[in-house]
């Protein structure tokens, strides 16, 4: 079976040879770029399966990149994941929103960067084999898109529009960390009175009628939240 294809963005050589070693390791191609308009050039031709980007660029930045990237046809579904120095929480929110699909803060284990790459590849691959399928379970958790019914051990859970929204969205993206304003932008229709500042109210509530099940929706302290792998 032949193994995806990584780009990697950073301007420091030892950070890219450290990524690139363990990738290769687990059997992925590579390709690597030093400046976001050479990244953004590799990624139209080649079309890798996952870019891992650095937000400290010279000239344009990571951030620029991302909304580049995401603003184009040929690359805007090419899964993200931006490297960003410990303790920056508003470049990673800002990536987040910008559409980035994780992040690792430096300094990072690679170990920790391969497995969180080889899960959004894994979940790419599942999500493209099953994206018809309209019921997500976790256990005995299971959310019915079709009926929009979410039961739990066999019992309807009574939610409000709202939280059935959130839950459903989170959930089909199991693993992928979420801003508030990004779980605004998609659960929030004509008749949802939904701002960032309720996503909190709503996570609480929805926590509260799952029960022992509430540990599926984490926390991500700075960011947001996601659904539990």
């Amino acid at each position: 079976m032949t193994k995806e294809t990584i780009l990697i963005v950073d301007d420091e050589e030892d950070i890219i040879e450290l990524i690139k070693y363990n990738l290769k390791n687990e059997g992925y191609s590579i390709l690597t770029a030093e400046a976001g308009e050479q990244a953004i050039k590799i990624a139209k031709q080649s079309r890798p399966d996952l870019i891992v980007l650095d937000l400290m660029l010279p000239g344009m930045d990571g951030l620029e990149v991302t909304r580049y990237l995401r603003s184009n046809d040929q690359t805007r579904d090419l899964p993200i994941v931006i490297l960003t120095a410990k303790g920056e929480e508003s470049d990673i929110i800002t990536g987040l929103e910008l559409g980035a699909n994780d992040y690792i803060s430096k300094p990072f284990s690679p170990k920790v960067l391969t497995a969180r790459i080889r899960a959004i590849l894994r979940r790419r691959r599942k999500e493209s084999e099953t994206e018809s399928e309209k019921i997500r379970q976790e256990g005995d958790l299971i959310i019915d898109r079709t009926r929009h019914v979410v039961t739990l051990e066999g019992n309807a859970l009574d939610l409000t529009l709202s939280e059935f929204e959130l839950l459903s969205f989170l959930a089909d993206k199991k693993g992928w960390v979420f801003t508030r304003g990004q779980i605004v932008d998609a659960i929030r229709g004509e008749n949802y009175a939904v701002t960032e500042r309720s996503i909190d109210v709503v996570i609480v509530g929805l926590r509260k009628k799952l029960k022992h099940y509430a540990e599926v929706i984490e926390t991500v302290r700075g960011v947001g939240y996601r659904f539990r792998e």
